[in-house]
């Protein structure tokens, strides 16, 4: 069974740069708070995925030295994953060698 959608509001920009520089840990409640909600609202086959996902983005934040750094590196994480799915979608990727039960269509031949 699918978790309701549900439609979460941000404070502005402004207010959440306030929290940041003057309430640190309270934005990363508030981060927290926000990141979890989305994950419990996925269906329960994505949420272990969801968790296991925004584990590895804490962790690739974590270890950078400012938000700039934290800003590239996600953007290098983000083109990482973008290149994997195309890959997949195209049939170029060890994992749809894998499966061989499934019939891939690459992107390309679908259109």
């Amino acid at each position: 069974m699918n978790s309701p959608l549900i439609n979460q509001t941000l404070p502005s920009f402004d207010d959440l740069i306030d929290l940041a520089e003057n309430n640190p840990e309270g934005f990363a409640k508030f981060k927290h708070n926000m990141c979890k909600e989305m994950i419990m609202s996925a269906s329960e086959e994505m949420q272990g995925r969801l968790w296991a996902q925004q584990s590895h983005i804490d962790r690739v934040v974590d270890n950078c030295k400012n938000p700039n750094h934290a800003n590239v590196m996600l953007m290098r994480e983000l083109v990482s994953q973008m290149v994997k799915f195309q890959d997949v979608l195209e049939g170029d990727s060890a994992e749809t060698e894998e499966c061989s039960s499934a019939q891939i269509i690459p992107l390309a031949d679908w259109r």
